[in-house]
């Protein structure tokens, strides 16, 4: 907006326009022993022109748009066609309120159908709802939907590998409710192991594919272990990986929820982005949220109608399945245009770049001295851990004296890095298919000066591992 201060006529007219006359008068409530007795401490005032050039310079600071990154995590560098901000732009819809009411227009309705037709199709599903505000809260309500449904058992049996943000909102979530939340331990490949967890009392099974560790679960194994003590299995997903990998849906899982940041929406320091939530046809009384029905008018016209809501806002609230109270209405609308302009051919072959990239590096970082693999290098999509010789923080110190984002120090992230066998050399790499040839070379010759140096002293040249670049 404006850069339009208020003069002291300004202040005047608004103090008397809410029946004040002075500052002090509009501060009265407040006990004098918590107000401020001296001036504000702030720097002498700017001029319009001198603030621009202030705040330009200070912005400056974060644009790294031009580096290489490897950090993912849950929130992944990807490439958004221009179609997605042309679109989402028009006021139509950037203007719109977020759909509560039936009236919501036919454009804003048409749109939401179509990306619940695509998001199940993407998920192997029968229905899907017109989004949720994140993969975390999209995990809660999966968890209470299994819940409902196996009512009378009480025990959630969760991935240890289940990204951290969605493990501590379950927590959270779960703390007043006879739920008990179960931790399922990881194998030495880096997968789930439900089979000592899962028993007659348990509702839901929740695994994350890829898991948080990168590593691409058993899904057929998941779910016959879920459905044979007649819990709800669910899987919560990287929609981009969809495009390689077999859908859940495929693999017999009740619900399918995920976050949707990789579809067209920027990193953005880690938000807004919107969730998914799809399940089998059975379930979809059960759904949170609302689900946008195709129908016809009186004169036979194809129209669309916001046909369950089941939130307390439009029912009793015991009869409720939840109390979200909107969708992430704008952010999903850029989902649905990416998943239109990419298609299936596109989106797979957005997943290959990602995965051939993410080999070509962990390949290459596995043959380096004191460098390795703890799960391998061929059971992960886009993301690898990968165990340092020197702590993670000093890896991602010299990854940026180069110019390159590092990746994720997990240790710091997870709540019980031991229960996943990590400490502060282990970090978590991505690539995704905004990630160069060259960026990855670069990664490989800094990693390569930090690996342990096997030649005789004063050799640091014959013994330096040559990098791909270098060959």
């Amino acid at each position: 907006m404006p850069y339009i201060q208020n003069t002291d006529a300004d202040r005047s007219a608004m103090l008397a326009a809410i029946g004040v006359r002075t500052l002090d008068d509009l501060f009265e409530q407040i006990p004098e022993e918590l107000r401020l007795k001296r001036p504000l401490d702030l720097p002498a005032g700017l001029s319009e022109l001198e603030l621009k050039e202030l705040l330009s310079e200070r912005a400056s600071w974060n644009s790294r748009g031009e580096q290489g990154s490897f950090l993912g995590g849950g929130v992944y560098r990807h490439f958004t066609p221009a179609v997605v901000d042309a679109l989402q732009g028009r006021q139509e819809f950037v203007t719109a309120y977020t759909p509560y009411q039936p009236e919501a227009s036919q454009g804003t309705l048409t749109a939401f159908f179509e990306f619940q037709t695509m998001i199940a199709e993407l998920t192997g599903m029968e229905v899907a709802n017109a989004s949720m505000y994140d993969g975390a809260s999209a995990a809660v309500e999966a968890v209470f939907l299994a819940a409902a449904v196996r009512r009378g058992r009480r025990k959630v049996v969760v991935s240890a590998a289940l990204h951290p943000h969605s493990l501590r909102t379950l927590r959270t979530s779960l703390a007043w409710t006879e739920l008990e939340l179960v931790s399922a331990p990881l194998d030495e490949s880096g997968r789930t192991r439900f089979d000592d967890c899962v028993d007659a009392d348990t509702c839901a099974v929740l695994v994350q594919n890829p898991n948080f560790l990168g590593v691409i679960e058993d899904l057929d194994q998941v779910a016959a272990c879920a459905t044979e003590v007649q819990a709800l299995p669910i899987a919560s997903v990287y929609p981009t990986s969809l495009g390689l990998l077999r859908p859940p849906g495929d693999a017999g899982f009740a619900v399918v929820v995920g976050d949707g940041q990789g579809l067209g929406l920027p990193q953005a320091l880690g938000g807004p982005s919107f969730g998914i939530f799809a399940v089998r046809q059975e379930f979809v009384r059960r759904m949170p949220g609302r689900i946008v029905g195709e129908t016809v008018d009186r004169a036979g016209r194809r129209g669309f109608v916001l046909t369950f809501q089941t939130r307390e806002q439009h029912i009793r609230r015991e009869k409720a399945t939840s109390n979200i109270c909107t969708n992430n209405a704008l952010a999903a609308l850029r989902g649905a245009i990416y998943l239109a302009a990419a298609g299936p051919q596109g989106l797979a072959e957005v997943a290959h770049h990602c995965h051939a990239k993410a080999t070509y590096a962990a390949q290459a970082i596995a043959a380096l001295p004191g460098f390795s693999l703890p799960h391998g290098t061929d059971a992960f999509f886009n993301e690898f851990l990968v165990r340092c010789p020197v702590p993670a923080a000093q890896v991602n110190r010299a990854l940026d004296k180069c110019g390159l984002i590092g990746g994720l120090e997990v240790a710091q992230v997870c709540t019980t890095p031991d229960a996943l066998g990590l400490d502060e050399h282990h970090l978590l790499l991505a690539c995704t298919e905004t990630t160069s040839r060259m960026s990855i070379d670069r990664l490989l010759a800094t990693l390569a000066e930090l690996a342990p140096r096997t030649g005789a002293a004063g050799s640091d040249d014959a013994s330096r591992p040559t990098t791909h670049q270098e060959a």
